[in-house]
């Protein structure tokens, strides 16, 4: 295969991993500004975010479908193109919760949690750039680690979202709306913990 063959998957995964920071930037925007009234906006804008995601996944299948020979093994190739996928996917999930739930105001730890998504959609990107020297970089794995970190960092505000929220909320409506909104938010850290996952695995088997 050649260099130019080979670099297509890496730049695949990077510009996806751009469109996840991106929507991530626009979550935390969306509820730091907050306007109930513009959500719907809001959501078409993070929309067409994750539908350009998709196609850039979908344009690498396709390639992947013709090739003969890849730079990694297919079935990683897949996992990884799905795997960053799914933190854009999850991101638009916490905005549509939102919307759905019908949240008047943002809880301040709603705020803190999306700042993490942001930190670890960064830290993500950061990898994948790393990723295509793997054989020989000497940063992925501290990329790595710095993701696990942060997706940890996510659990622990989690359960403190969670505990400030049973002890600070009588309402039983806003409980059910914010937990399932925290639970969509720590989603988003764990989807790219999958993918920090997905890249050390590929490092191993070709270690």
């Amino acid at each position: 295969m050649s260099k130019k063959q080979d670099s297509f998957y890496f730049e695949n995964f990077i510009t996806c991993s751009e469109y996840a920071c991106q929507a991530a930037h626009m979550l935390e925007d969306a509820m730091r500004h907050f306007e109930p009234g513009s959500l719907k906006q809001r959501i078409d804008e993070i929309h067409k975010v994750e539908h350009s995601a998709d196609g850039k996944k979908h344009e690498m299948l396709n390639v992947l479908a013709r090739a003969f020979i890849t730079p990694i093994e297919r079935e990683d190739i897949i996992l990884l193109s799905q795997s960053i996928d799914e933190i854009t996917d999850k991101i638009e999930d916490v905005l549509m919760r939102i919307y759905c739930n019908n949240v008047q105001t943002i809880r301040p730890e709603a705020l803190d949690m999306a700042e993490v998504v942001i930190r670890c959609c960064e830290e993500v990107k950061s990898m994948i750039s790393e990723f295509a020297d793997f054989k020989r970089s000497k940063k992925l794995q501290e990329h790595i680690i710095h993701v696990n970190t942060m997706e940890e960092e996510a659990d622990k505000l989690f359960i403190a979202s969670l505990r400030s929220l049973h002890t600070s909320c009588t309402d039983p409506l806003e409980i059910i709306s914010w937990r399932e909104i925290y639970i969509y938010l720590e989603k988003c850290a764990d989807a790219c913990e999958h993918v920090a996952d997905a890249v050390e695995s590929v490092v191993m088997k070709n270690s």
